[in-house]
């Protein structure tokens, strides 16, 4: 008995490869895409790192939206409710300051508005004012991020 591939067999992995090429190929090879969820994941974080350091510490924890950055800046004092006298906060990763650029190509869908989060981890406006719900998108992500009028809870 011969060992070897039959003609159909044969025919059936090129094709099986030429739809690979096709359709997968392009994917696995944009880079910008994953870029993209790679920002929104880290804005996700960002804001979560936000809320938990304004609880933790009792201050204002101040967030600003740039089209393509999220920078991050703690009161100088727990009586201070806006970030006028801000002080430095270290990012979730160390980074002084707390700023979360994205790589070329990336940015928001609309610049998200600026807002703060309480010692209670609510959103404000940087006016003082409850912060209504804000829901925005990093563009070539699909899923939009969300922070909550009451709670101040983000989400997907």
């Amino acid at each position: 008995m011969h060992g070897g591939f039959t003609l159909i067999e044969l025919i059936m992995v090129i094709v099986l490869l030429g739809v690979l090429a096709v359709f997968a190929g392009p994917r696995m090879l944009r880079s910008s895409d994953f870029y993209a969820r790679g920002f929104h994941d880290e804005t996700l974080a960002y804001l979560r790192y936000a809320q938990k350091t304004a609880i933790a510490q009792r201050r204002t924890v101040c967030v600003t939206f740039g089209a393509s950055s999220v920078t991050l800046a703690i009161a100088s004092t727990a009586a201070v409710s806006n970030c006028s006298t801000a002080g430095t906060l270290l990012g979730p990763k160390g980074e002084n300051p707390a700023v979360l650029n994205a790589r070329s190509g990336v940015s928001y869908v609309s610049t998200p508005t600026g807002f703060n989060f309480d010692g209670l981890g609510q959103p404000l406006t940087t006016a003082g004012a409850q912060q209504p719900t804000q829901t925005f998108q990093v563009s070539g992500a699909s899923q939009t991020i969300t922070v909550e009028t009451a709670t101040g809870y983000v989400h997907e």
